[in-house]
C-alpha cells in the first residue's frame, strides 16, 4: 500500500494533466482532383478550407466529423469561331465525413508522464458524402463556349483514408497536418461538373472510355494544415490509473 502511494502521488501532486474529451478546429491547405482532364496529382490544384469535430475516447483513439470544401479546375482547348482557345471551368465541391482516428502515441506534454508524447502520427479511415453542382462554372471572363448555370446539385458516396502528423503546444492546442485521400465508390465520376447540355461529355468523358467500373471513378485529395482547440475537461482522481 505504501509503494502504490509513492508511485503515485509524485504524478498526482506535480504532474496531473486533465484529457480533454472533444476538440474543434479549422484547417486551410491545398487540394487536387485525378480524372479525365487531371490525370496526375497537383495538376490543377486548388485551395482547400473547412472546420472539424473530434470526440476522444482516449488518448489513442478518437471520432471525428468534418466538413470541406475544395475546388475541381479543369483546362481544356476546344475550338470555336475563333480558332483554338483554351478554356478553364471550376466546380466546387463540398466534402462532409465521418472517420475513426487512431494516434500512434498518447499525446500530451505532460513532463511526468513518459507515456506522453507532444509529436504524433495517426491514420484514420471512414465515410462521407460529397456535394457538387451539376453544371461547371466558367472560370474566364470572355467564355469560348455557351455554358449552362443553375442549381442542380449531385451527390456521392466516398471512403475517406489519409495518414497526420499532431503536435501539441500547449494545454489546450495542437496543430494538425493531414493528407486525406477520397475513395469515391457510388455516383463518382461527374465531379467536373458539365458545360452545357450540347456537350455532356466535354468535362467528364473527353476520350469516350467511361464505364461501369468502380476504378473508373474520379479521385480528390487534400493536403492541410489545422489549429485545434481542446474542451470538455474529464477530471481523473488518479492519472496513474491510466495506463
Amino acid at each position: 500500500m505504501v509503494l502504490v502511494w509513492v508511485l503515485c502521488v509524485p504524478t498526482f501532486v506535480f504532474g496531473q494533466e486533465k484529457m480533454y474529451r472533444l476538440e474543434v478546429g479549422a484547417q486551410t491547405g491545398v487540394g487536387y482532383y485525378m480524372g479525365e482532364l487531371a490525370p496526375y496529382a497537383f495538376m490543377n490544384a486548388s485551395e482547400v478550407y473547412g472546420a472539424q469535430l473530434r470526440v476522444k475516447i482516449d488518448h489513442r483513439w478518437a471520432l471525428q466529423v468534418k466538413g470541406q470544401r475544395q475546388r475541381v479546375v479543369n483546362t481544356i482547348k476546344v475550338g470555336n469561331d475563333w480558332g483554338l482557345r483554351e478554356g478553364k471551368y471550376v466546380n466546387p465541391v463540398w466534402h462532409f465525413d465521418a472517420t475513426g482516428e487512431f494516434n500512434f502515441f498518447r499525446l500530451g506534454i505532460n513532463p511526468y508522464d513518459i507515456h506522453q508524447r507532444a509529436l504524433t502520427p495517426f491514420v484514420f479511415v471512414g465515410i462521407g458524402f460529397a456535394a457538387h453542382n451539376v453544371y461547371a462554372n466558367d472560370a474566364i471572363s470572355y467564355p469560348i463556349l455557351e455554358t449552362k448555370t443553375g442549381s442542380r446539385v449531385d451527390y456521392a458516396l466516398y471512403l475517406p483514408v489519409g495518414v497526420g502528423l499532431k503536435w501539441k503546444f500547449a494545454e489546450r492546442w495542437q496543430l494538425q497536418l493531414a493528407w486525406q485521400h477520397n475513395i469515391y465508390v457510388l455516383n463518382g465520376d461527374g465531379l467536373e461538373g458539365v458545360v452545357n447540355n450540347a456537350q455532356p461529355n466535354l468535362l467528364n468523358n473527353s476520350y469516350e472510355l467511361n464505364g461501369s467500373n468502380v476504378m473508373n471513378n474520379d479521385v480528390t485529395s487534400t493536403i492541410t494544415l489545422g489549429i485545434v482547440f481542446e474542451f470538455a475537461a474529464d477530471h481523473k482522481i488518479c492519472p496513474f490509473c491510466e495506463y
